[in-house]
């Protein structure tokens, strides 16, 4: 084969991976995400930039277990929250050594919802569209007005949808002073 003919066959093959990965990202309605061992969906709408690796944040004394510090991300501080504890599925947060580990990850939420803020995730799982969940019928015990429904994924996995915009705005979320 000439290298003419493999470049045009790696073009092909590049141009059908991206049309593949906009056709996904044209169906997928979140962002999947695991904090202390529960699966979260975030909307895609609400949610911003993912920053993975080794990451810097400054501790802020006197604040909430939860609140982990600020970091500057892409030119903007941003406060970090450790999902896990601030929804008391740990009763510990991450220290800021943990975010230099390569395995941390953030998510941003969307500029428009106008608060710098990021949350620490344990793990990223993908993307989720209302094609391959089904609502919950399990625990009906009262929930915060950021928990905006239950799924559950073919394999039996339960999954919180988090409002990113009405965890935003929740008084207890807003409420960093330890």
């Amino acid at each position: 084969m000439s290298k003419r003919e493999a470049l045009r066959e790696l073009q092909s093959r590049l141009a059908q991976r991206l049309q593949a990965s906009k056709d996904e990202a044209a169906t997928a309605t979140w962002l999947a995400v695991e904090a202390g061992g529960r699966g979260f969906l975030l909307p895609l709408a609400e949610a911003g930039e993912i920053f993975t690796g080794r990451l810097t944040c400054l501790h802020v004394p006197h604040t909430a277990r939860w609140f982990l510090g600020v970091a500057n991300l892409r030119g903007h501080l941003h406060s970090v929250v450790d999902l896990a504890v601030f929804l008391g599925l740990r009763a510990t947060g991450a220290t800021i050594e943990a975010l230099q580990r390569e395995s941390s990850s953030l998510v941003a939420l969307n500029p428009s919802l106008e608060t710098n803020c990021a949350l620490l995730v344990d793990r990223f799982a993908g993307l989720r569209g209302r094609e391959q969940l089904v609502a919950h019928q399990g625990d009906k015990s009262p929930r915060p007005n950021f928990v905006l429904g239950v799924w559950q994924d073919a394999e039996g996995r339960v999954w919180h949808e988090l409002g990113l915009a009405a965890l935003a705005g929740n008084e207890a979320f807003l409420k960093i002073v330890g």
